[in-house]
């Protein structure tokens, strides 16, 4: 099941996706070109995984990490489908990352890989931006360089987690202006799902709507305002942003050396 919050007529619905529209509690039918896409759902935290795709590390000229290397987006980084991400001012490059957003359903403490599927309450598509000038040790954690606001844009839909019968060999694509820039497979994932859920919870309590990005495969490319960025993952859907500037009266801030971005 595909499900969505959105607006419509000046209210919030959330409806079921079916044979191309959307159905809200009352039955009636809106059209996902008509309506204002909101947040799939509202996490308490956002986990992000960086380096998970071993192309992507060699893309990167990175090592593949011994163990997670882990961090947090923040809730005012998240956007909705349709939404305008901000392109900082003075920023030299700012790319995209297609990633599989895995939902957690219910509480989940100390739970082993074995049993961790039965945490899982779904998918979602999240594009994991990122101002590259902040990132140049993986040891700190990328804050500066991912958790700006509207980085984190989530969507369009919650894929129920029995929709998708084998989330680790779905193809992962980016196009940005309708070119194809970023082509993978979730089964080159380094760590899976199961994986990430019991070395999380280990040592924190994954909540029921929580979300955790898994990593990007190689192709990552740079992207400017005017941009439209469109992100597909099969079975869940197109996940569609636009790239507009940061307000005029923001000011660049200073990156690492004393340079500005």
């Amino acid at each position: 099941m595909k499900t969505a919050n959105f607006m419509a007529r000046g209210r919030q619905h959330r409806g079921v996706l079916r044979d191309g529209m959307l159905i809200d509690a009352a039955g009636e039918a809106h059209h996902p070109d008509e309506v204002q896409f909101l947040l799939p759902v509202n996490p308490g935290k956002v986990i992000a995984l960086a380096l998970n795709y071993a192309d992507h590390n060699a893309e990167l000229g990175f090592k593949t990490p011994e163990e997670p290397v882990m961090f947090l987006k923040p809730n005012t980084s998240l956007l909705p489908h349709g939404g305008t991400v901000e392109y900082p001012r003075g920023a030299q490059f700012m790319h995209y990352e297609v990633e599989l957003g895995i939902v957690i359903g219910r509480d989940a403490r100390r739970v082993k890989a074995s049993d961790a599927e039965a945490y899982i309450g779904g998918y979602t598509i999240a594009n994991d931006l990122v101002v590259r000038d902040y990132v140049s040790n993986y040891y700190r954690p990328p804050m500066r360089a991912k958790g700006w606001d509207t980085f984190g844009p989530l969507g369009p839909y919650l894929v129920s987690a029995d929709e998708v019968p084998d989330p680790y060999n779905l193809g992962l694509r980016a196009f940005v202006n309708g070119e194809l820039r970023q082509e993978g497979n979730t089964r080159d994932m380094i760590l899976r799902g199961p994986e990430l859920i019991e070395f999380m919870s280990r040592f924190m309590t994954l909540q029921a709507g929580d979300v955790i990005l898994t990593g990007t495969p190689k192709g990552v490319s740079h992207v400017k305002p005017g941009d439209v960025m469109r992100l597909e993952i099969d079975g869940l859907g197109a996940l569609e942003n636009d790239v507009g500037w940061e307000s005029e009266d923001a000011e660049p801030l200073i990156a690492q050396e004393g340079q500005r971005i």
